[in-house]
């Protein structure tokens, strides 16, 4: 008689494995992909050329302004991609087919979030090239400028759990995707992404004022400028671990009911 025996799914292989196979999913997608690099590019490109002399005097002056702001306008927007994908492998029955394969439960849910680390590295990357190729030089150094980055793509993979989450609990890919660029678009533009919070009505103040986006620009921008690391960055820091504290277990629970 012939003996049989189940091994045991090995965890780390699997979230590897699944994480790979969304980094080649991201990498032969021109549409997950645009949205990392061209908006950034043209967002910086475009703004700076229209509103730098009116915002700022000169296009050199609004430079520090706008590279932060877009910075963390494509991190946001590299981070809805996460909860857009898992609603699109739910919607595809991809989920499915993992469950009938002999690997670890977390795989495929962990593999997609480590896998969009890519994804905000590339929209960093794109910003602060784009900003130096327009004459953007920060004076905070090039090892400032590595600790800027860093902490933007923490902030980033904290807030995709909020949206992998929401790839999880809404119907729809279209209804994410819609409430994304709502979210996005309203914390950008209720910010101190483009403009100076000073010059904006009263009411709206007090609304970049509590914007945590303003705070992460803010923190952004001590590093990258003036090569401190400042009481908002630790406030940005310790933002992103709560959320991911908080959210990790929300999320784990909204995919255990449903798989």
């Amino acid at each position: 008689m012939q003996e049989t025996t189940m091994r045991k799914p090995n965890v780390f292989a699997n979230i590897g494995t699944l994480a790979y196979r969304n980094l080649l999913k991201t990498l032969h997608n021109p549409e997950r992909l645009a949205d990392v690099i061209i908006i950034p590019i043209v967002f910086m490109v475009m703004f700076t050329y229209i509103f730098g002399g009116a915002i700022s005097g000169n296009i050199s002056a609004y430079l520090p302004v706008i590279v932060p702001g877009v910075l963390m306008q494509a991190v946001l927007n590299a981070a809805s991609g996460s909860g857009s994908q898992i609603r699109e492998d739910l919607d595809t029955g991809v989920f499915d087919r993992f469950k009938s394969l002999p690997i670890a439960h977390i795989a495929p849910l962990a593999g997609q979030l480590f896998a969009d680390i890519l994804r905000l590295v590339i929209a960093v990357t794109a910003s602060i090239l784009t900003g130096l190729a327009l004459g953007w030089r920060p004076d905070g150094g090039i090892g400032h400028v590595i600790i800027a980055a860093g902490l933007a793509i923490f902030s980033g993979w904290a807030i995709s759990w909020i949206f992998a989450l929401l790839g999880l609990v809404l119907k729809s890919a279209a209804l994410l995707q819609s409430f994304s660029m709502l979210v996005t678009m309203g914390m950008t533009f209720l910010s101190s992404a483009f403009v100076p919070i000073k010059s904006l009505p009263n009411w709206l103040q007090v609304i970049a004022n509590i914007n945590p986006l303003t705070h992460m620009i803010s923190a952004i921008r001590s590093l990258l400028d003036k090569g401190v690391w400042g009481h908002e960055d630790w406030l940005v820091l310790g933002i992103g671990i709560v959320i991911v504290v908080v959210m990790a277990p929300l999320t784990l629970l909204a995919y255990n009911k449903k798989n």
